[in-house]
């Protein structure tokens, strides 16, 4: 029991890291995207905010599919309990 218990603890974690990297890449990808127009077609500095809000915007686009997806998993989650399931936090 207390290995499942620590299993299930660096799989949570390891969800947290993902999660931590698939919001923070799409904000460097663009401001290297960015980086590399300066450095390479001599573009002015002014392309950083563009880029920075497009990463941003990607960001957060990408939190939200998460949402949406855990959100998901919740509701299957209610539909395949037991009706007949004794709960103590129910009052009726």
């Amino acid at each position: 029991m207390e290995i499942r218990n620590a299993s299930r603890l660096i799989g949570q974690f390891a969800m947290v890291g993902q999660l931590g990297l698939s919001l923070l890449m799409p904000l460097l990808m663009c401001l290297f995207a960015c980086y590399l127009l300066v450095t390479k077609l001599s573009v002015g500095v002014w392309v950083y905010i563009p880029g920075f809000i497009l990463g941003l915007g990607a960001s957060w686009m990408t939190a939200y599919k998460v949402y949406l997806s855990v959100v998901h998993k919740e509701d299957k989650k209610k539909l395949k309990r037991d009706p007949n399931e004794v709960n103590f936090s129910k009052h009726i």
